[in-house]
């Protein structure tokens, strides 16, 4: 079995880099995935629509949006054929491959990049070597490329091995919008996943140190409620009007209020909030886009409940109308001691790590989870797995970077955890 060089994750890492394509708008991203994967001896390739269900993505920009991204993709040289499969922003990708009558394995890797800007810091490695982001407001800020190179690296590794069973490896759009593990879980394609594998570069680990199963997910729910009034002269007659800015103040402050829960952590944050239009209009707009989080999907669905009565009696307060729309969810999930075993054991007899934690905690949410539970609630076992890397800026900060050696390291674990979980099970 031969592994893809160093050089070779670098360049995938970097070209990924170069091009981060936020949610849904992954056009390029996945048609290089593919082109890829044509690339390789996989047995088969499902793109786009064929990897999602219908009806289940969350936060998908407007056509306007899409198109953009689109076109941009088109102009760089992504393939017409592939891009024309993806319209709609139906990206992501999943590639099989089949080698004897084993179990069948799952590997999730996310592909979106985040709507920030990049550093132009000389200091900064993308700056100095030359592959920071070339689409200014996105950039890769939470190691995605370095994911997805990683899923591609398994796969030559896999193809070019004796492999005994079945790999599925699914490259997932829209994370960071909580919007792509949904439609993947429920497209029917885990369902004969024996033992599943999810992994994150970082996570304020160090290179050379992997966790074999990190846990602490929080179950995220994230919402918007648009508030609508009545606009009046705000000087002339006031008391008219239907002040939608004040329904929304209130929700906000009343959101931070609500109780927290005895059984465990919760969370809850207004994070964009506007409204009005000028000084002296009593507003008739207002907007909350928001999120709640709890230890468990239980302690999740507690602080959603709570913060739609809130915003509900906001708006009644002010004698404003509210709609409230959800915008991505995921529920919480742990990592399965069976599977955990078996990465911790590959980890700690591979080249490059020096530390082998078992567990750690995410503190954080992550739509993988929703695999994760498709899997085991179908009679399969999961984990998910972190692959520690030198940052220089936190994650979602203008500054993140992956160290590269630690994509190697992500290839070797993966790539040996998935070939023992075919031969021996988890």
């Amino acid at each position: 079995m031969s592994q893809p060089s160093r050089e070779r994750l670098v360049e995938l890492r970097r070209a990924f880099h170069r091009r981060p394509e936020p949610a849904w708008r992954e056009f390029w991203t996945t048609a290089r995935i593919v082109a890829e994967l044509e690339s390789l001896d996989v047995d088969e390739i499902r793109v786009g629509p064929e990897v999602l269900a219908e009806g289940e993505r969350f936060s998908v920009p407007d056509e306007a949006e899409l198109d953009r991204w689109y076109r941009q993709a088109e102009d760089a040289g992504a393939n017409p054929e592939t891009l024309e499969r993806l319209r709609g922003g139906y990206t992501g990708a999943m590639a099989t491959i089949e080698g004897g009558d084993g179990p069948t394995v799952g590997l999730r890797v996310d592909i979106d990049g985040l709507p920030r800007a990049e550093s132009s810091d000389e200091t900064h490695v993308p700056v100095s070597e030359g592959f920071r982001s070339e689409h200014e407001g996105a950039m890769h800020a939470c190691g995605h490329d370095a994911h997805a190179t990683i899923g591609l690296g398994v796969l030559e590794a896999i193809a070019d091995s004796d492999f005994d069973g079945t790999l599925k490896v699914f490259f997932q759009p829209a994370e960071e919008a909580i919007g792509g593990g949904k439609p993947m879980a429920e497209s029917g394609l885990l369902d004969d996943v024996d033992s599943l594998l999810a992994v994150h570069v970082g996570l304020d680990h160090p290179t050379g140190e992997v966790v074999a199963g990190v846990e602490g997910f929080l179950a995220v729910h994230q919402f918007r409620a648009d508030f609508t009034g009545e606009p009046v002269h705000a000087g002339g007659r006031p008391a008219q009007g239907r002040n939608a800015v004040q329904a929304m103040a209130a929700a906000v402050q009343n959101l931070y209020a609500i109780p927290r829960h005895e059984d465990g952590a919760t969370r809850v944050n207004a994070g964009n909030v506007g409204g009005g239009s000028a000084t002296n209009v009593v507003p008739e707009d207002a907007y909350i886009e928001g999120e709640v989080r709890g230890e468990t999907t239980e302690l999740m669905e507690y602080m959603r409940e709570r913060a739609a009565s809130v915003v509900d009696g906001a708006a009644a307060m002010h004698d404003c109308e509210v709609e409230l729309t959800p915008e991505g969810e995921a529920p919480g999930a742990e990592s399965d001691a069976a599977v955990v075993d078996v990465v911790e054991s590959v980890a700690g007899r591979t080249d490059g790590v020096d530390s082998v934690v078992r567990h750690a905690d995410l503190g954080g949410s992550e739509d993988a989870t929703f695999l994760m539970r498709r899997v085991q609630e179908t009679g399969g076992q999961a984990a998910y797995v972190g692959v520690g890397t030198d940052h220089p800026g936190g994650h979602h900060t203008a500054t993140f970077d992956v160290d590269e050696d630690s994509l190697v390291i992500g290839v070797d674990v993966l790539t040996e955890t998935i070939r023992n979980l075919a031969r021996h099970g988890p």
